[in-house]
């Protein structure tokens, strides 16, 4: 298989609604990841159902399951998804990312402005 064919498996490891909501919900959770129960639960989705979307993820590269007693574990695979956000941006302006503002820190919400405001105001 060539580089081309890994990253087709990466996107279409993504191209289902439920594997897209899995995966944004375990990114979110961070590297510890998630039971493939919670996982389920979270998305109100039987956990028969959802097992054959995390093992495609897993198979992408874009999981890493791991057993611990009787469950198993999901979290991103960083290394993955790395590879998917670098390949989609290596070349993008010419091949400098930074002009479009890939590599910068993502905006600051108004929450946390307002948090962050709220912090030095009582310092």
């Amino acid at each position: 298989m060539d580089d081309q064919d890994n990253y087709v498996a990466l996107f279409a490891a993504l191209s289902h609604d439920l594997r897209l909501a899995a995966f944004r919900l375990l990114m979110s959770a961070g590297p510890s990841g998630l039971p493939a129960g919670d996982i389920a639960k979270a998305l109100n989705v039987p956990p028969s159902t959802l097992s054959s979307h995390l093992a495609q993820m897993s198979q992408a590269g874009l999981l890493r399951p791991t057993r611990h007693r009787q469950q198993i574990l999901y979290a991103v695979d960083v290394e993955g998804t790395r590879r998917l956000i670098t390949y989609l941006t290596e070349d993008c302006c010419e091949g400098r990312p930074e002009i479009c503002g890939y590599g910068t820190p993502a905006p600051q919400t108004r929450a946390a402005a307002t948090c962050k405001e709220k912090e030095t105001s009582d310092e």
